[in-house]
């Protein structure tokens, strides 16, 4: 399983990479690997901010359909616009191009709290 070290992660499997006050949010490798084929991401184009532990759209597999949930309480600056016609690139580059959205961050003492790659790996086992 692919955890990246420079990462920050939720226990509901959602990645944060922090540059500056500007976070991308993804989901992570071990959760694309238990949706399967996601074919569908659904996040308002509207939605302007998110809080922390609130969901801020969904993601449609194959097998299920889950809420994303908010690694912090952030203003929305950016959605994938790749996922709408390719939502595949979720399974092939959960870290990269498959990233969700881009926000910006007020209070980075909540990314702090967040998992490091070693107590999210213990988590997944």
């Amino acid at each position: 399983m692919n955890v990246p070290e420079n990462l920050k992660y939720t226990e509901d499997h959602e990645w944060i990479k922090i540059e500056g006050n500007i976070g991308t949010i993804g989901i992570t490798d071990y959760a694309q690997g238990e949706l399967g084929d996601v074919v569908f991401v659904d996040i308002d184009p509207d939605l302007e901010e998110m809080e922390k532990g609130e969901s801020f759209g969904t993601i449609e597999a194959v097998k299920t359909v889950s809420d994303l949930f908010a690694p912090c309480s952030a203003k929305i600056v950016e959605i994938n616009p790749n996922l709408e016609d390719d939502p595949s690139l979720i399974n092939s580059d959960p870290y990269g191009e498959g990233w969700l959205v881009k926000v910006e961050i007020e209070d980075m003492e909540v990314i702090e709290a967040l998992l490091d790659a070693a107590a999210y790996s213990a988590q997944i086992g």
